[in-house]
């Protein structure tokens, strides 16, 4: 049990950052938003993108895409919601 929780936050933590990575202009979203971004994107994102493929497992690499996908698209919404980051023109 610990140990998936542990597992749940560190792939978290990966799809978080690599969001944040691919999202243009500087986050100011801390360690633990970061988490829920890509723990959150993972759920819905590579559960969707899993159903397309007709497996749901951790090794699916259309899970992974999906949940980089979706949390990508959790930090815009994010983004525009809260008004913390304005692209620069």
């Amino acid at each position: 049990m610990i140990l998936t929780i542990l597992g749940w936050i560190v792939f978290g933590l990966i799809v978080g950052f690599i969001a944040r990575a691919l999202v243009p202009g500087k986050d100011n979203i801390g360690i633990l938003a970061t988490i829920g971004l890509g723990i959150l994107g993972s759920v819905v994102g590579g559960l969707v993108f899993s159903l397309f493929s007709g497996r749901i497992e951790l090794s699916n690499p259309l899970g992974w895409i999906g949940s980089i996908i979706f949390a990508i698209i959790l930090l815009v919404i994010y983004n525009k919601v809260s008004g913390r980051k304005k692209l620069q023109r």
